[in-house]
């Protein structure tokens, strides 16, 4: 579920600093390893599923 508003967006920023005892560094470099490890893992699933199971949808790499 994404974020809706400005308040859920905070929320989740300070729950991920509470998560790392505050310190920004800890947090971000989580977030970087949790991107690379989504990435491969929308590369292993482009590959493994079929263009009709999926009705022409296709995964992106980069937000549009």
């Amino acid at each position: 579920m994404l974020p809706t508003t400005k308040e859920d967006v905070d929320f989740e920023v300070q729950a991920a600093l509470a998560w790392h005892d505050d310190d920004v560094n800890a947090t971000i470099a989580t977030l970087l390893e949790d991107i690379r490890h989504l990435r491969c893992q929308l590369a292993l699933a482009e590959a493994a599923t079929s263009r009709g199971m999926t009705r022409g949808w296709k995964p992106a790499f980069e937000r549009k």
